[in-house]
């Protein structure tokens, strides 16, 4: 008879003995903090649907990046804005760049932190679209090079990671084929492997300006109602050479999480995404929700699915929880 010989609140009885029995663990380790970079000087434009999250300029990306390392955050990811868009992204790879810009700076200043870009077109081209586009439509192959070009350039800057996000196919082995062949072998690759076309994205294509002109990504983001092409896509991106692979969203998509991690031996990375972050904020605001207590939460939820890190722009206010 399991009672009353087997009482489970036992165990939950105070902080102490909690603490002893937990199951999985948040630090700040775990945390990866997304930045978005705009030219300029002093330039601090907050981003009107994601509160407390802005576009900065180099100088304060670097005083931004500065802080999070303090704070026990050992990563960033970069995304830029460019000055000019053209229908080739030029300026997604051009040594001139400003996100190219942004790593020369903080690596100068924070050598230790890591400096992981995001490889994607869209924020870049005028049109809005991850890739190539002829007649309408999204090419893959043209667009392969454009993105080995772009991480090349962020290699070249000294990032210290890439982060293809386009879900352009193939895209991993040609970035990778790409950075050997120039002497970057070293350079890791963080793979968007299942990235869906997720309606969370909204509040993202205000912050990185990067809103499809025309039409949608259905064409090359995943169908939100598919699990088993997940591991397809997963699989492919270790085959081209991915050495982390990603889940993208992460609150909606945790049982995604859960299958590539018991799937694979990979690093697992989930991304807390835009839309995420801002409901739990427009929540907090009109007083529904505890913001801390509900953040703290979620991002348990994606250790407890399997991420190993997580991407999110809690990032700031989590590490300073976890330090209390």
């Amino acid at each position: 008879m399991p009672f009353p010989i087997h009482r489970p609140r036992r165990l939950r009885s105070n902080p102490v003995l909690r603490d002893m029995v937990r199951e999985n663990h948040l630090s700040p380790a775990d945390l990866i903090y997304p930045l978005f970079v705009i030219f300029g000087k002093k330039v601090k434009n907050e981003i009107s649907s994601m509160p407390g999250c802005f576009q900065m300029s180099v100088d304060n990306i670097v005083k931004e990046a500065q802080a999070a390392y303090k704070l026990g955050i050992p990563a960033i990811i970069l995304f830029g804005i460019p000055e000019h868009k053209d229908a080739s992204a030029s300026e997604a790879y051009s040594p001139k760049g400003v996100v190219q810009q942004a790593i020369k700076a903080i690596k100068d200043k924070v050598p230790e932190l890591m400096v992981i870009t995001d490889v994607c077109l869209c924020e870049y081209t005028d049109h809005g679209h991850c890739g190539v586009i002829k007649k309408g439509k999204i090419l893959n192959d043209p667009t392969l090079e454009l993105l080995a070009k772009e991480a090349l350039s962020h290699a070249r800057a000294g990032a210290d990671m890439v982060g293809p996000s386009d879900m352009m196919d193939g895209r991993v082995a040609v970035i990778r084929e790409t950075l050997d062949a120039n002497g970057y072998d070293e350079i890791p690759i963080m793979s968007y492997a299942a990235k869906y076309s997720s309606a969370f994205y909204g509040p993202f294509r205000e912050a990185a300006e990067s809103t499809p002109s025309f039409g949608d990504r259905r064409s090359y983001q995943m169908d939100p109602a598919n699990r088993r092409e997940a591991l397809k896509e997963v699989a492919l991106d270790i085959e081209e050479g991915a050495d982390i692979v990603m889940v993208k969203p992460a609150m909606s998509y945790m049982d995604i999480i859960s299958d590539v991690k018991e799937t694979f031996d990979l690093p697992v990375a989930a991304y807390n995404v835009s839309g995420e972050y801002s409901m739990i904020k427009a929540a907090a605001q009109l007083g529904w929700i505890d913001e801390t207590k509900v953040m703290m939460e979620l991002l348990i939820s994606f250790k407890r699915a399997g991420a190993d890190m997580i991407l999110t722009y809690h990032a700031v206010e989590a590490a300073k929880e976890l330090n209390k």
